[in-house]
């Protein structure tokens, strides 16, 4: 997950009196990560919900009077319906799902190491994204995927995919950790992506928790206030609110 280091050294005065008075009406909420539950799986997961929760709550490097993940989380409360979920989604969104759609695009959970060829090349199709990505990251060997499978739908790391003929095109990895899934990995071909392939991975995703992970409240994608200004937009068209989080270890 993203952290608030993420806030911009230099930002525009206005826009951080606006954030300022914004972090102070925030919406509160209290997340589980279960832990208990993650003892009984493989301790590759346990360590995973430890690692987090520390890093949570460890003290911000420039605002130490803050944890480093609680202040604007961006955070969708997942509703018990998919279809009020999607029509919940700003219309652009849907717009965009349904042109992928037409395109002959589709969703689905992948096995992440099938797939290293296609990753390679969605990386390799640009060196921008969000800010300039290190070489070694675009060009460099796509390592294999070593995570032990879950033996609970409580804590996972799953992938997910869209595909065409059988071809990969956007791809995304998640940490399912009790009651959140956190988006922590996602990728896009730059050539596909004005075809809605990001859109349908997001939205794909949040189907496949209401319908699958009955478990999972809420669906998160880093933090909002270390976002740009159009990032920020693109967040909350996917119901991506900023949050003020208490992280319960279980």
């Amino acid at each position: 997950m993203l952290s608030l280091e993420e806030v911009p050294k230099q930002m525009n005065v206005s826009q951080l009196v606006q954030d300022l008075w914004e972090v102070r009406r925030l919406p509160r909420l209290e997340v589980s990560l279960q832990a208990e539950r993650a003892r009984a799986n493989d301790s590759f997961y346990l360590s995973l919900v430890e690692e987090f929760f520390r890093n949570a709550r460890r003290r911000h490097r420039r605002f130490p009077l803050i944890r480093s993940q609680t202040i604007g989380v961006a955070m969708c409360r997942l509703p018990r319906d998919f279809d009020e979920y999607f029509m919940q989604i700003e219309a652009a969104a849907r717009r965009n799902v349904k042109k992928a759609r037409r395109l002959g695009y589709e969703f689905r959970q992948i096995t992440y190491n099938d797939h290293l060829e296609d990753v390679c090349e969605i990386r390799r199709s640009t060196s921008v994204r969000q800010g300039t990505l290190p070489a070694e990251f675009v060009n460099g060997a796509v390592s294999r995927c070593n995570n032990p499978p879950s033996l609970n739908g409580a804590h996972d790391y799953p992938y997910f995919g869209v595909l065409k003929k059988d071809r990969l095109y956007a791809y995304a990895g998640c940490f399912i950790c009790g009651e959140i899934c956190m988006l922590e990995h996602i990728y896009g071909h730059a050539t596909h992506q004005p075809n809605g392939v990001i859109p349908m991975l997001i939205v794909g995703i949040a189907d496949h928790l209401i319908r699958e992970r009955p478990g999972v409240k809420y669906f998160s994608y880093g933090t909002y206030f270390g976002a740009g200004t159009t990032m920020r937009r693109f967040k909350r068209k996917f119901l991506f609110e900023p949050h003020r989080v208490n992280w319960v270890l279980g």
